[in-house]
């Protein structure tokens, strides 16, 4: 039972943020201190008060002990003078006898007081006893522990908002941190946390500081060395395409024969490639615009298919009407590019029959082969990588430059395999 509260407690508290858990351990932190305070402070005005009491119930005991010798009998008007009291406690009573005189402090019964006693009489022994009554030292003293709980839980509450309100930059500023950090994950490299800090100072004891200067640092880094790999991607591609046109040339004017058709064959894959890198390259550069205009989906999509898998590639509208009469913001050229590449996939690396499905807004193309491999549905396409052997070998940017091109066109593109096999990319676009 104990370990299922410890870890209920854990739960909770680890599902507080930063802020409320600094608060609530400030609280904590200042409830066990004014709990231990505030006992020293009641025991030491007890002890007071216990002090007082004994002491004037031991003058009182002199006084009354000296009219019994002078007289041989307690004064009746003295109310608080007995001998032989039955009500005397007992361990007072004993230690009277035993020739002490000593004194017994009740304040925790209902009727609180003190007691002071002491032997008189030589043979038998009498106990002469005082009893005081302390109900209004006993009230003043629950009075005090009142105001120290209210003064303690004010003191509390103080600090568990003080805690809050100091934390709350602090939680601010990692919210901050994180959101920047998520935005970079997502490709903004440009995105700076920009913490200020004092002028001239390089190194602080602010580890928020810190970390948004190792944040930012990071993302400088990264975003330098991307654009340097963009860079060479794109000088790579850019001076390629001069020696492959003079390769296309020479190409072209061999004679006919099976070996000039395969040296022709390499150099239209060298030039699709080098085409392909330099498209990669405006598309991760950002430089690309879209030329938007309002087009009907169903026939456009009828049209790029027939373009680009031929008879190979079977085009269907959900609701034929309803389809046919679906409008769309987009640009007619990136869209065909989209598709002809998510078809151009299906037919290289899938099974036929290759299946393109318009229903309202989402265009889906389907092949019915091994199906997306796992990597690729978890981590989205990547460059240079197909994925299994069954899927054929190819350059892997065929995916990659669908994906970009319908995010120029604000359209989104979604990977699976179907229940029964074969790959799925759904494209979703906006409505005009």
């Amino acid at each position: 039972m104990p370990r299922r509260l410890a870890a209920g407690a854990r739960a909770a508290l680890n599902g507080l943020g930063l802020r409320w858990k600094i608060a609530a351990l400030l609280a904590v932190g200042c409830a066990v201190v004014a709990v231990a305070i505030g006992l020293l402070v009641h025991h030491a005005r007890l002890d007071q008060i216990s002090s007082g009491a004994r002491s004037g119930a031991v003058a009182q005991l002199v006084r009354v002990r000296q009219l019994y010798e002078l007289t041989g009998q307690v004064d009746q008007a003295d109310m608080d003078g007995a001998l032989d009291d039955p009500r005397l406690p007992a361990t007072l009573r004993r230690a009277a006898l035993a020739g002490q005189r000593t004194t017994y402090l009740d304040m925790t019964s209902d009727d609180p007081c003190v007691w002071a006693a002491r032997p008189v009489g030589a043979n038998p022994r009498h106990v002469l006893s005082i009893r005081e009554p302390l109900d209004e030292q006993a009230s003043d003293m629950a009075e005090f522990d009142r105001q120290l709980l209210v003064s303690g839980a004010v003191v509390v509450g103080l600090a568990a908002l003080g805690g809050a309100g100091l934390s709350s930059r602090l939680s601010r500023e990692l919210r901050t941190a994180a959101a920047i950090a998520r935005r970079i994950s997502q490709g903004e490299l440009d995105a700076r946390i920009d913490h200020p800090r004092p002028p001239g100072v390089r190194q602080s004891k602010d580890e928020v500081a810190e970390l948004a200067t190792a944040v930012d640092t990071m993302a400088a880094s990264l975003q330098q060395r991307l654009e340097a790999e963009q860079r060479f991607t794109a000088d790579v591609a850019h001076e390629l395409r001069t020696p492959l046109t003079g390769l296309h040339t020479a190409a072209e004017l061999l004679p006919p024969s099976r070996p000039t058709e395969l040296v022709r064959d390499r150099v239209c894959a060298l030039r699709t490639l080098t085409e392909d890198l330099l498209e990669v390259a405006r598309l991760d550069a950002e430089v690309e615009k879209p030329d938007l205009e309002v087009h009907p989906l169903g026939r456009l999509v009828e049209a790029i298919a027939e373009r680009a898998g031929g008879s190979t590639a079977g085009f269907t509208a959900v609701g034929a009407d309803r389809a046919y009469e679906t409008f769309v913001r987009t640009d007619a050229r990136r869209l065909e590019r989209i598709f002809a590449n998510l078809v151009g996939n299906a037919r290289k690396h899938g099974g036929d029959p290759v299946e393109v499905h318009v229903d309202g807004l989402e265009v889906t193309v389907r092949d019915h082969g091994p199906g997306f491999p796992a990597h690729l549905l978890e981590d989205g396409p990547r460059r240079f990588q197909t994925g299994a052997q069954e899927r054929g070998q190819g350059t892997g940017l065929g995916l990659t430059i669908a994906c970009g091109q319908a995010q120029v066109i604000g359209a989104q593109v979604e990977f699976s395999n179907a229940a029964d096999g074969g790959a799925v990319a759904v494209v979703r676009l906006p409505e005009a």
